[in-house]
């Protein structure tokens, strides 16, 4: 079985990395095509075949895409797989324009999250470029029932979670942060783990994709009535919005009750989440993101209730739901979590060992390769009765 996968970075997405290689394993001659970069070494090691192209379209620039498709379609010529599996909206588009609706060979779209679904312009210009050749992997439950209520028949629609390596977490880790912010041992910690991403007005955004602001704004609530409490926020700015950061940071500032900690980027994470006493996720827009890191930790987990985050952060079971862009009922969350510590220790035990059943990537890289069969033979994915 040969298939051809298709990146538009070639420094982050080592999710698609660790599929990839576990692929091989499984004995796929994986092809992928890919920017240069620092990580093309490490699909090289892994036995993956690399070809440096940024198959991404140009938006910008659409004159480009004339000889962008051609080396696509040169490539897809010399590789001959028998499937191509993208793994972005700009890639997918590139496959499916370069190819044409009635390319013989099984297209695959692994989609890493909802955002282009919730948006009627860039969700219509998705849908219209598919032909019979293609075919959809969700990566949650949100995108897959999305599809089909957009009218791609169910016979056309997989799941599969992008896994991680579950050897690679620890519990009860400490980064000593009471000591290294001067903060007395019983202060509890509301901490944050995310980039800071600006919002996008062409698609309606006023606040930053990933919720700060709603996040700050809850805990200079609940800090009304608690003076134990602050909020620590761990990341740095994404590409070209450190200015937006700053200005995240000064909202903080100009709080009345919380306090606020931004540690930037670090290198720590799970030691920072054994010291955390909630870790909160209140994105606006989301995949499972954050909460498979958080409860792969066994840290107690507060998230919003979009896009991919109900499959993993289950009220009551493995941990807490609360409506996006809603500061005021996210305090109300935050006051309930924090005042039941046996609980949270529970609900955080059981996330993890629902998180380490969903995102084994070896047990992910199977249903891929699954589904991967059941299209070579059957012409259909559908979803797994599992």
């Amino acid at each position: 079985m040969k298939v051809l996968h298709l990146l538009k970075t070639s420094t982050g997405a080592t999710w698609a990395l660790r599929q990839l290689r576990e692929l091989v394993k499984l004995g796929v001659e994986v092809h992928v095509a890919l920017p240069d970069g620092p990580l093309v070494t490490a699909y090289n090691e892994v036995g993956v075949h690399t070809h440096i192209l940024q198959t991404a379209i140009h938006v910008k620039n659409p004159w480009k895409n004339i000889r962008l498709f051609k080396e696509f379609r040169r490539l897809v010529k010399n590789i001959e797989p028998e499937v191509i599996h993208s793994h972005f909206v700009a890639t997918t588009l590139t496959m499916r324009l370069a190819l044409g609706k009635n390319h013989p060979i099984k297209r695959i779209f692994h989609v890493p999250g909802p955002l282009h679904l919730e948006h009627k312009l860039f969700r219509n210009v998705e849908l219209l470029t598919a032909g019979k050749a293609d075919f959809w992997l969700a990566s949650c439950v949100w995108t897959a029932q999305a599809y089909q209520n957009f009218g791609i028949e169910k016979k056309r629609i997989g799941l599969v979670y992008y896994g991680v390596d579950i050897e690679d977490f620890t519990t009860g880790l400490s980064a000593n942060l009471h000591q290294e912010l001067g903060l007395p041992p019983n202060t509890q910690i509301i901490g944050n783990v995310a980039y800071f991403y600006a919002p996008k007005k062409h698609l309606g955004q006023k606040r930053g994709l990933k919720g700060h602001e709603d996040l700050i704004d809850a805990i200079d609530i609940i800090s009304q009535t608690h003076n134990n409490i602050v909020g620590v926020f761990v990341g740095g700015p994404w590409a070209g919005c450190q200015q937006y950061m700053d200005d995240v940071i000064q909202y903080a500032n100009n709080k009345q009750y919380g306090k606020y900690y931004f540690l930037g980027l670090r290198r720590d994470i799970q030691q920072l989440y054994g010291d955390f006493t909630l870790a909160v996720h209140p994105s606006h827009s989301e995949n499972v993101g954050g909460a498979v890191e958080s409860l792969f930790c066994q840290c107690p987990t507060i998230s919003s209730n979009v896009g991919g985050f109900p499959d993993l952060v289950k009220p009551n079971v493995t941990g807490w739901l609360t409506p996006a862009k809603d500061p005021e009922q996210l305090a109300h969350t935050l006051i309930s979590a924090l005042a039941d510590e046996e609980n949270r220790n529970q609900l955080a035990k059981q996330g993890r060992e629902l998180a380490q059943e969903m995102f084994d990537v070896r047990n992910n890289a199977k249903d891929v390769f699954y589904y991967y069969t059941k299209l070579i033979n059957d012409g259909e994915l559908g979803m797994k009765d599992d």
